[in-house]
Order: C-alpha cells, then structure tokens, then sequence
C-alpha cells in the first residue's frame, strides 16, 4: 500500500458509543455490543485478546471516528456479556456464529476486521469461514493457537520471565506442577470464590506481567482486575483444553480463503505472550499482507511502537474503504 505523507500514529481522542445494547444468543449467553465513531462511515468490528479478555473504553480510539463506523462487542463469557467467565455452549465456531449475527442485527454487509493476540486467532478463522464479508484484516500479536505455542505460554515463558512463572505455579500443589492447565482450570472451575478468584487473578498477573517489553504496573492491574481476570483464565484454560474447537493447523491451512483481501500484520520483535515466529509463519502463508515487525515491542496493543502501528494502519486502509 502507498503510505501517505504525515500519517497519523496517534491514538484518537477519548469517545462514547451512540449505540449500544444487548443480543440474546442461546439460553444461556447474551453479548455485549456497542457503536461509536461515524454512524454512516466504514465498518470495522474489533475483536478482543483472550479469549476472554474483554473490550475497553480506549479500544475505540484505534479509530478515525470521522471514518468508521466502530463495532465492538464482548465475546461469550467476557467482559459485559453474561454470564461472565461461562464456558458452557463456548465454542470458536459459536464465537464465528455471534459475529455474524451481530453483523445482521447491525444491518452491515461488510466490514474491516481488526484483533489482537486471540483477536488474530478469531479473525483469522472468522475470514477464512466468512471472506465474502471481510473488507481487509488488521492483526496484531498473532496467535495460532497451535500446541506448540500454548505449552509455550504455559511453560516457555519461564524462560524469560522465571520470577512470574514461579509465582503461577506456586498456587498449583507440586503434583500438579507437571500438568499446569488441568490443574489450573480444576480451581478455576470451582463454584467456591475463596478457590476460583485467587487462581483467576494469578493466571491473570502471569499474562499481564509476560505482555510488555519493560515493566507496566498498569498493565498488571488491568489483567488482576476480578472481572477480566475471571473471563480471561477461565475462557483461556477452556480453549487452550480443547485445541480452540479447530482441526489441527486449520488457519495456516485455510488462510488462501482471504489472501485476496488486504492485510497488515503487526507484531512485537520481543512478544513473549505469542512469539514472532508465529507471526513470521502466517507471513510466509500469506505474502500479500502487508507485514511489520515493531523492533522495540512486546506483545501489548499498547506498547508505543505497536500502536503506532495499529493505528497508522487504520489510516492506511481508509483508501481502501473510501468507497465501500
């Protein structure tokens, strides 16, 4: 893509939804959704990390909101959705299918796909089943969710943050150090918040200490905060079971689906949460995206250089979309 000159690299000021509201999905999940930004401009639809991890107020700042028309919601079991932290009919093809009944409620034919860590994984598998809807792709700390990379989360990471691993599987009774995710999701599921609680905000504190290049406090506090904490371990913890409820490899696989549609890929050269290697392979499977790796980053959307990025991006695209 040609890069026009003095490209914004800011995010955009703070903004409020004009709409917002509920969207019952079965009998047990209803989802949060909001609109802020242009009611008439271009769609994007922003899809959170986690799983479970939720959306926030400064998520929509990614956004030109002269432009687009910004679509953000709470998947299954995070953040406003209810009931929070539920694993029940939690599923990616669910997750696939709420998005495109969003897309209908809303009444939008297409729209820009834009996620981040599991936001990437969701977009990914959403593009490669619904191309025809999908303008262009903005992705940012990718994660495949292949075996490989979650038992890097769970046990790689001590190799560059040993003082957070040990503190997360100091909760784990010794004989349960050998099998972390089973025993971890044991106390997540446990109905008693004496249990759960102090287990979710562990599994929580690991991530938001392993997510930055330096040291963020605030970042910490945002991942130990009860609500993403209990979304985030136990959606985590659920998927990372089940393999994400995907054949093997199936995004690599399918990714020919959606290389005809624009892509940016951006990810952190020091991403410790998702390894640049799994960006550097979706890459070679998709050499038509644009690719940017931010030499000074970790694996936070908020890191400096990666929102920059995110946000240059943004800018990019609206030529893209001018028309739509």
């Amino acid at each position: 893509m040609d890069i026009p000159n003095r490209l914004r690299t800011e995010l955009y000021p703070p903004l409020e939804p004009f709409n917002a509201g509920r969207l019952a999905l079965d009998r047990i999940h209803t989802m949060y959704w909001e609109e802020s930004g242009n009611p008439h401009g271009v769609p994007v639809v922003f899809l959170h990390g986690g799983p479970g991890a939720g959306s926030a107020p400064n998520h929509r700042r990614f956004f030109d909101p002269a432009h687009y028309r910004i679509v953000i919601f709470d998947q299954r079991g995070a953040g406003r959705s209810s009931p929070l932290g539920e694993v029940r009919h939690n599923t990616t093809p669910l997750l696939i299918a709420d998005i495109e009944r969003l897309r209908q409620h809303l009444d939008i034919e297409q729209w820009l796909v834009f996620g981040g860590s599991w936001g990437s994984t969701l977009a990914l598998a959403y593009g490669e089943t619904h191309p025809e809807r999908c303008l262009a792709f903005i992705l940012r700390g990718i994660f495949l969710c292949r075996p490989s990379e979650i038992e890097w989360f769970l046990y790689g990471l001590r190799n560059i943050f040993p003082e957070a691993w040990q503190k997360f599987t100091a909760l784990l009774p010794a004989s349960e150090r050998h099998n972390i995710l089973d025993g971890y999701f044991k106390q997540l599921m446990n109905p008693d918040p004496a249990i759960h609680l102090p287990a979710a905000r562990a599994w929580g504190v690991y991530e938001g200490s392993c997510s930055t290049l330096l040291p963020s406090p605030d970042t910490v506090a945002h991942f130990a905060n009860d609500i993403v904490a209990v979304g985030l371990a136990r959606l985590e913890a659920h998927y990372f079971r089940h393999d994400i409820f995907l054949p093997p490899n199936s995004l690599l696989e399918n990714v020919g689906a959606i290389r005809h549609i624009p892509g940016v890929i951006v990810q952190g050269r020091y991403d410790a949460v998702c390894p640049v290697a799994s960006a550097h392979d979706l890459h070679l499977a998709w050499p038509e995206a644009d690719y940017v790796i931010v030499p000074d980053a970790g694996h936070s959307a908020w890191e400096p250089g990666i929102c920059s990025e995110l946000v240059s991006a943004m800018e990019r695209l609206k030529s893209t979309s001018r028309h739509v």
